[in-house]
């Protein structure tokens, strides 16, 4: 047997012995050392009439590390003790499955450090599908975890970074990310960044906010062609933006996300090589730990966002 956190209604949660899973022919099993809480594990927190409740033990943490403890038959490139992270489905739990083909090395030089290798392989397809370019003036709107990445990630690939966030404790870390400029989001911060990137408007818009109220700092901040790139996911209802506007422009639109599993797992291994090679630092940004049994208290930690928030972990 094993222990899961299981969802079984909104706003509860609770701590369940099941079956030790076993790995099926190419999978391994990984005993977790934690997994993140993602933004978008908010939702099934607070419920969404398209759910269904009880979610399965470990749902929906996708963003699990730990050691690989068995083999399924033809499983190959990877060895019992390696320490991985890897993409799962049921990862708050104290062991998840997986593709061995979506399971990512992680190198001594990494020892001790909690990497939720999902959420940083995101920031770099974000990065990679939004066209970051030297030189380039590049606004992210919203620092939290992938913002503050995402701010990194641009600064360091030698863009001129403007970040807009609400919270003071999220400007700092942009600004200790290598934003050159932090503003908070308030009426006439859109005027205020244009002024402040040193051109009429940014060459890229980073949006990582997935909230209504932001939504329309993107199209104030652009006067002519530029690319935004969505990274926030949106679960909460539909959006209204100036189509008109963005038709205009000549804007180029990009939803960042990327569904596929290969794609996930190739930004997963270029997070592990940027982390090693010192280009991303995010021992930082992982702000807040939790044992497993108090998953309910991470998951209210992100909806709340309160202080020095950024990142929750969920530890076994």
């Amino acid at each position: 047997m094993t222990r899961a956190m299981q969802v079984i209604a909104p706003g509860r949660a609770r701590l369940e012995e099941v079956p030790l899973p076993e790995p099926g022919p190419g999978e391994v099993r990984v005993r977790l050392e934690g997994c993140g809480v993602c933004g978008s594990n908010g939702p099934v927190w607070e419920g969404r009439s398209w759910f269904q409740y009880p979610f399965a033990p470990g749902a929906p943490g996708h963003e699990g590390w730990g050691r690989v403890d068995a083999l399924g038959p033809g499983a190959n490139g990877v060895a019992v003790g390696d320490r991985v992270t890897l993409l799962s489905y049921r990862a708050f739990a104290e062991h998840d499955v997986a593709p061995a083909d979506a399971v990512v090395a992680l190198p001594a030089a990494l020892d001790g450090l909690p990497l939720p290798g999902e959420a940083v392989g995101c920031a770099m397809n974000v990065i990679r599908r939004s066209d970051i370019r030297p030189d380039q003036d590049v606004a992210v709107i919203g620092v939290g975890f992938l913002g503050a990445l995402l701010v990194q990630l641009a600064s360091r690939a030698g863009a001129r970074v403007v970040a807009l966030s609400r919270r003071p404790f999220a400007l700092e870390i942009a600004r200790s990310g290598g934003a050159e400029t932090a503003l908070a989001i308030e009426p006439g911060v859109d005027a205020a960044a244009r002024d402040r990137t040193g051109s009429l408007a940014p060459h890229r818009v980073l949006e990582a906010a997935a909230t209504p109220e932001p939504q329309n700092i993107p199209t104030a901040l652009r006067t002519g062609r530029a690319r935004l790139g969505i990274a926030g996911y949106h679960q909460d209802g539909p959006r209204q933006v100036d189509l008109q506007l963005w038709n205009w422009r000549g804007l180029d639109v990009v939803n960042a996300h990327e569904r596929e599993t290969g794609v996930y797992v190739d930004g997963m291994r270029a997070a592990v090589d940027a982390i090693v090679a010192g280009r991303l630092d995010v021992a930082p940004l992982l702000t807040h730990t939790f044992p497993l049994a108090q998953l309910g208290g991470a998951l209210d930690a992100m909806r709340e966002r309160k202080g020095r928030f950024l990142k929750a972990l969920v530890l076994t």
